[in-house]
């Protein structure tokens, strides 16, 4: 027996996003869990008894996907950014307030301000890039600036 998918998403996607996320207690992790169970299925060529084993097996699949995933090196050694922050060693104090400010902006300054600042890319090829226009990214560039000038000035000033 084997099933539409669609149906089978409809009806028991629910199910397996708690089962995965009662494992890996983390959104991201347990939809890609989602995903990957329903992946699973449509690739699998195995036929099932009733809706209840299609239900089981998928159930089964994604516990196992989430505990695979708990298991994994990269997933036990992860550790929050601002943990890794605080192992890195700074010359200048102010280096580090500058990070957090940058970390602080907008996504969409955060990431023209890192990828011109810190990664070296060009203007040109940060539009090219994101799939924005040059004049694009110098307004953001320009404005992310302007609220890092701000925001370390407020600082500075806190500091007095």
């Amino acid at each position: 027996m084997r099933l539409q998918t669609e149906y089978l998403v409809e009806r028991y996607q629910e199910n397996i996003f708690r089962a995965a996320f009662s494992i890996v207690k983390n959104c991201a992790d347990a939809e890609d869990m989602v995903q990957d169970t329903f992946l699973q299925y449509l690739r699998s060529d195995r036929e099932f008894d009733s809706e209840e084993h299609i239900k089981a097996w998928l159930l089964r699949t994604a516990i196992n996907r989430a505990k695979n995933l708990r298991m994994a090196f990269w997933h036990r050694n992860k550790v929050s950014l601002e943990d890794y922050l605080a192992t890195i060693p700074f010359e200048n104090p102010m280096d580090h307030e500058l990070i957090d400010a940058v970390l602080s902006l907008p996504q969409k300054y955060r990431l023209v301000v890192h990828l011109y600042y810190y990664e070296d890319y060009s203007v040109r090829e940060i539009a090219a890039v994101l799939t924005l226009s040059e004049s694009a990214v110098k307004n953001r560039l320009l404005r992310g600036r302007q609220m890092l000038k701000n925001m370390l000035k407020e600082e500075w000033n806190d500091d007095e």
